[in-house]
């Protein structure tokens, strides 16, 4: 999608990579999120309700943001990320759950310097757009449904891209 949105406005395209913190047990339920500069965001009521301990959120954190630094590291092909001081950052997702990843994109890149971060995402819940608009300077999503279950339910086919497949996309922005 970020490929599909570089095109359309003319502009270059680089990957924030952020990782899903996983509730203990439950990996697919977020607790937070870590970016691959470090940048952590944590959901302390979920992390609470969960029964997450500080010690658990680091450890995990530690683990995703040592992925999250390899595929940035990959996916760059050694290349620094591009300077996003003082320009308007186009955040693009296939779809947002609870948003904790999003909303560690949105801080890295503000501590990046992005002087304005616009969040672009097809469909997520209505409550998640509305805690992105907080952090956001502004959100574009086009379907906001009440019965959000997962993003994969607003999809014929829902698959994730392979580092290859990543790697592919960069280049062909690039002309490479």
């Amino acid at each position: 999608m970020g490929f599909e949105v570089a095109k359309y406005l003319n502009c270059p395209l680089d990957v924030v990579i952020s990782r899903k913190i996983g509730a203990p047990g439950q990996p697919e339920l977020a607790v937070g999120a870590v970016a691959e500069d470090g940048t952590l965001f944590i959901d302390d009521e979920i992390a609470r309700i969960v029964g997450a301990s500080d010690e658990y959120i680091k450890q995990t954190a530690s683990e995703e943001n040592r992925e999250a630094r390899r595929r940035a590291e990959v996916y760059r092909m050694g290349r620094p990320m591009l300077d996003l001081g003082g320009r308007t950052v186009v955040l693009v997702d296939d779809g947002l759950a609870t948003g904790l990843t999003m909303k560690a994109a949105v801080h890295m890149a503000r501590s990046k310097g992005a002087e304005k971060i616009v969040v672009a995402i097809p469909v997520a819940p209505p409550e998640t757009v509305e805690k992105l608009k907080r952090i956001a300077d502004e959100v574009v999503c086009l379907e906001t449904p009440a019965e959000f279950l997962a993003i994969g339910q607003f999809y014929d086919r829902f698959e994730q891209l392979s580092d290859e497949e990543v790697i592919s996309i960069l280049n062909k922005h690039r002309g490479g």
